[in-house]
């Protein structure tokens, strides 16, 4: 099959032949029909999650949907030509986080086109097939439903189940990429009022249109005092949806008291991404600062019958379909923060 292979850091990935994936007794072999590029394969690229990856070459990519092809013997759940999805956390099943409903922070995790050749090609096998693995309706196109492999239903999480967003509160969101924009929208469907803020000014006007009943250029502006102002205190909810150390920060000036800031970026800082943050702020106004990683496969259905029903509508978010040997062009856009929208390999 052909894929697009990571031999070596920060290197372009080269479109060649490989090896077709074996089928195992509890996998599926998908035909991919459409995989998005996102931020995290981005990093995965540039060695920044080297620690969750196999060894190199390797193939990225995790915001898949395609046809069933093959199913392993002891499969139950699917069939040759089922139409499907791909969760990019894979959880076992069988640790204590996943029983209680939280697969996107098994103990075993693996990630798709992290722990195991990812979407990146014409075929992906995927393991543990009846957990991780779920039909998509006949009402959701293949185009949408990579849209939502991995920055929309991390957006979903981060917004409804762990920002616990509340009809009439304000929510600030920092970076109006392919996540950002995912929660402009999905908050805004919750019936918040978002505030969308970002240094490019085309970025900004594309985040009206899902939604953003205000917008701040924080190149221009101080983006905590102008939401401050706004709000008359601070926002609700104030989600980074970036990791880099400012807006952080600035995420956390942005709160009312008692407010909740929710992480959605992946920082690049070393150790893990440290990153200091005013703990005196946090502590005198009870902030709450939240994590949020994936999404849990229970959530799923609740955010595939929102689209199914036209809230949300995740297939906007796409600006660009590209052919699989584009993959490279997409990589050197996202290290310039170059275009907006979310990039979708749908020619493979």
């Amino acid at each position: 099959m052909k894929a697009a292979v990571l031999e070596a850091f920060n290197e372009p990935l080269v479109v060649r032949e490989v090896a077709d994936p074996t089928l195992t007794p509890d996998g599926v072999i998908l035909k991919l029909e459409a995989t998005g590029v996102c931020r995290s394969d981005w990093h995965g690229w540039t060695g920044h999650m080297k620690n969750a990856m196999k060894e190199l070459p390797h193939i990225l990519g995790h915001e898949m949907s395609g046809i069933v092809q093959e199913v392993g013997s002891n499969i139950r759940n699917f069939k040759k030509g089922d139409r499907v999805i791909v969760p990019f956390s894979q959880g076992d099943g069988t640790c204590p986080h996943c029983q209680a409903g939280h697969h996107n922070v098994c103990d075993n995790m693996k990630m798709v086109g992290f722990s195991f050749e990812g979407g990146f090609a014409q075929y992906i096998h995927i393991p543990n097939a009846d957990l991780n693995l779920l039909h998509l309706p006949d009402s959701i196109d293949f185009l949408t439903a990579s849209a939502m492999g991995c920055r929309f239903m991390t957006a979903f999480h981060g917004v409804v189940s762990r920002g616990a967003v509340r009809p009439g509160e304000w929510v600030a969101v920092y970076g109006s990429g392919g996540v950002g924009l995912s929660a402009i929208q999905i908050a805004s469907a919750a019936g918040a009022n978002v505030i969308a803020v970002d240094i490019a000014d085309d970025k900004l006007d594309f985040a009206k249109k899902f939604g953003a009943v205000a917008t701040i250029n924080s190149k221009n502006v101080n983006a905590p005092q102008a939401i401050k102002e706004l709000t008359k205190g601070g926002a609700n909810i104030s989600i980074d949806a970036l990791g880099i150390q400012d807006t952080v920060i600035n995420s956390l000036l942005s709160l009312t008291k008692r407010g909740r800031h929710v992480q959605l970026g992946i920082s690049s800082n070393p150790n893990g991404g440290m990153t200091p943050v005013p703990v005196n702020l946090i502590t005198m106004n009870e902030l709450q600062l939240v994590g949020s990683v994936s999404m849990p496969i229970p959530e799923y259905r609740n955010m595939l019958n929102m689209v199914e029903q036209g809230k949300l509508k995740p297939g906007e978010l796409v600006t660009k379909q590209i052919a699989l040997e584009q993959i490279n062009e997409a990589f050197d856009d996202m290290t310039n923060y170059a275009g907006f929208g979310v990039t979708v390999i749908t020619k493979f």
